[in-house]
């Protein structure tokens, strides 16, 4: 029943994104990259302070979802200037907020720490989506970058279903196997080099892709774990309960995060 709920939600949510990335134009892109933001950076504010007797600050909320906001308008501005004024006034916003209640409590530092490496973990890969539709083929080199990880989850749980014997990673997330990875891989860089023919018709930037996709494969796997990692630290299973099958947003979009800015830096520099 949960892998069918997977399933439907996918089918329900494709279609959607889709829609925005082919027919909506970069305002209705940056409003989806908020909304999947600020639902991801609430959910990994009620992880990172799992563990902690007093509740998640109101204040804090605030701040974090405020920058979540501005980090995609200033990728809607296609400026990296104001991404990085954005982030420079998170620091001092959240110095502020420190001063305030030091000495009081002396975890307001580790509070820091755990917030801008949230900001830099979430808001700020989602805004290279932006910047990744206003390139040559923007939209279809994404439309590319989803399909890609979805083979690379999809063929890591398949292929540790029923070929799985070794154990990936057993204290961070005991059902992944070594066998599901390199299946992942596989169907990552098979997918992408497919996609790449038909999107762009040109078998020479196909083979170009290939290291891309290997290389967002492993990224995805790492995501994943490191997601995995930060809830086995909070005794908790999943991220939320938004994604019927999948858990939270986080859950679903934890791959993702490592893969993007890994496809913006290829697409830059190599391609």
């Amino acid at each position: 029943m949960q892998h069918l709920k997977r399933w439907l939600t996918a089918i329900i949510l494709g279609p959607l994104v889709l829609w925005i990335l082919i027919k909506g134009n970069t305002l209705l892109l940056a409003v989806l990259v908020s909304g999947v933001a600020i639902a991801a950076v609430r959910e990994y504010l009620r992880i990172i302070f799992a563990r902690d007797d007093r509740p998640v600050s109101n204040t804090l909320k605030i701040i974090s979802y405020a920058i979540s906001m501005a980090l995609v308008v200033g990728a809607c501005l296609g400026s990296w200037q104001v991404l990085f004024l954005v982030l420079t006034l998170n620091l001092l916003t959240l110095s502020v907020f420190v001063l305030s209640r030091f000495p009081s409590d002396p975890t307001a530092f580790d509070i820091i720490s755990k917030q801008v490496l949230g900001i830099v973990y979430i808001p700020v890969s989602l805004s290279l989506l932006v910047f990744l539709k206003e390139l040559d083929g923007g939209v279809f080199w994404i439309i590319w970058l989803l399909i890609v990880i979805f083979a690379n989850d999809t063929g890591a749980f398949y292929t540790g279903t029923f070929f799985g014997k070794h154990k990936l990673a057993p204290n961070i997330s005991p059902n992944k196997t070594i066998e599901g990875s390199l299946g992942g891989f596989a169907a990552a860089v098979l997918a992408g080099f497919i996609f790449s023919l038909i999107f762009f018709d040109s078998f020479s930037l196909a083979l170009l892709t290939i290291p891309c996709s290997f290389m967002m494969g492993v990224a995805g796997q790492v995501g994943d774990l490191f997601e995995s990692a930060l809830k086995r630290a909070s005794h908790i299973k999943d991220s939320g309960r938004i994604l019927p099958g999948h858990g939270g947003m986080l859950d679903r979009i934890d791959g993702l995060l490592m893969a993007i800015p890994v496809l913006y830096v290829y697409l830059v520099f190599v391609i």
